[in-house]
C-alpha cells in the first residue's frame, strides 16, 4: 500500500504542476501536445494488453460488464454534465462559459480522477508490475489534466487562484482512489475493470482526438512511441 500511495502522490502532484502551467505565464505550454499523444498511445496499450486481461481473470462473468459501465459513465458526464469537456491544451477564450460550466467541469475531472486513483490502486493490490504501468499510463496524461481544469476555470471568470485549487481538487481526488483500494483491498475486482474501462474512453475518446487535431505525422510518431515505450517495458520488466 505505501508504494501505491507513493507513486498516487507523485500523479497527484502532476495534476498539480499541470495547474501551475496555466498559472504561470512564463511556462512553455506547447510541450503539453506531446504528452497527450506519449500518453495515448502509453495508455492504450496498458489498457488492451494489461488492465483488460486482469480485469477478466477477476470474473469472466462481471468484467465486461463493469469495464462497459467505466466507459459509459464518462461518456455520460462529458456529454451531459460537462459539455465543454476537452482534453489537452486547453485555451477556452469562450466568452459564454459560465461558473456553472466550470464548477461541471471540475466535477467531471474529479470522478475521473478518482479513478485514477482507483486504478493505480488495483494495479498494485494485484501485482507491482500492473501497479507501475497503470501508474505510467497515468502519469503521462495528469498535466494536461491538471492545465485542463485550471484553463475552464479562468475562462468560466475565476481567478488563477482559484483556477490552480482546482487542480489541487484533482489531486485529492488521485489519493483518494488510491486509498479507497489501500483500505478495500477486496473492491479490486470492481474498481479494476471500471478503471479499464475508463482508461480505454479517455485514451481513444478524449486523448486520440487531440493527436489527430495536430497536422503531418509527428504526432502520430509519439503515439505510436508510447506504445513502443510499453512493450519494451514488458520486454525488460516481465512480471515486475
Amino acid at each position: 500500500m505505501r508504494l501505491s500511495l507513493i507513486l498516487g502522490a507523485v500523479a497527484a502532484l502532476a495534476d498539480i504542476f499541470g495547474g501551475l502551467l496555466l498559472v504561470r505565464r512564463d511556462w512553455e505550454k506547447r510541450y503539453l501536445r506531446y504528452f497527450v499523444a506519449l500518453g495515448a498511445g502509453f495508455m492504450m496499450a496498458a489498457a488492451f494488453l494489461e488492465m483488460l486481461p486482469e480485469s477478466f481473470k477477476l470474473s469472466m462473468e462481471w468484467a465486461p460488464v463493469l469495464v462497459l459501465g467505466g466507459y459509459c459513465a464518462i461518456h455520460l458526464l462529458e456529454h451531459t454534465i460537462t459539455p465543454h469537456f476537452h482534453f489537452g491544451e486547453e485555451t477556452h477564450h469562450d466568452e459564454f462559459l459560465t461558473r456553472h460550466t466550470g464548477d461541471s467541469v471540475l466535477l467531471g475531472l474529479a470522478v475521473h480522477a478518482l479513478f485514477d486513483g482507483v486504478a493505480i490502486g488495483s494495479g498494485f493490490a494485484l501485482s507491482n508490475w500492473l501497479g507501475w504501468i497503470i501508474f505510467l499510463a497515468i502519469f503521462l496524461h495528469k498535466i494536461p489534466e491538471g492545465f485542463t481544469v485550471a484553463s475552464v476555470m479562468v475562462a468560466s471568470g475565476r481567478s488563477r487562484t482559484n483556477a490552480f485549487y482546482s487542480a489541487v481538487v484533482l489531486a485529492v481526488a488521485t489519493l483518494a482512489g488510491v486509498l479507497v483500494i489501500g483500505l478495500l483491498p477486496g473492491w479490486v475486482r470492481f474498481g479494476l475493470p471500471i478503471s479499464a474501462g475508463v482508461a480505454v474512453y479517455v485514451a481513444a475518446t478524449d486523448l486520440v482526438p487531440e493527436v489527430n487535431r495536430e497536422p503531418g505525422i509527428r504526432m502520430a510518431l509519439v503515439f505510436f512511441s508510447g506504445v513502443l515505450i510499453f512493450f519494451l517495458l514488458r520486454l525488460l520488466a516481465p512480471g515486475m
